[in-house]
């Protein structure tokens, strides 16, 4: 009998703003850009969905797949706005720099 796998989705596992605010700063830790990008496109599909955003930042819905995906290089406005559309908001706090 073949294995069957299941594919593992992480957008089935981000049901709040408090589960997408853990993923993100999980991937922050983890300092790369590209992934962070793309985490952040995952946040969106999972919360809202690309077309509710795009209407709710009146960024095309393509310039938001383009600026999400790893090749992407979106401006900090367009960050702000699709954090603050799916209920999140930026935040800088101080590095522990005694690890």
């Amino acid at each position: 009998m073949p294995k069957r796998y299941a594919i593992w989705d992480v957008t089935d596992y981000l049901k709040s703003p408090d589960d997408v605010a853990d993923y993100l700063n999980a991937v922050l830790e983890e300092g790369d850009e590209k992934q962070l990008l793309r985490a952040l496109g995952d946040a969106v599909k999972a919360i809202k969905g690309m077309s509710e955003v795009s209407r709710e930042t009146g960024i095309s819905r393509e310039a938001l797949y383009k600026a999400l995906s790893e090749e992407g290089n979106p401006k900090v406005s367009s960050l702000f706005a699709v954090l603050h559309s799916v209920g999140l908001a930026f935040s800088v706090r101080p590095r522990d720099v005694s690890a």
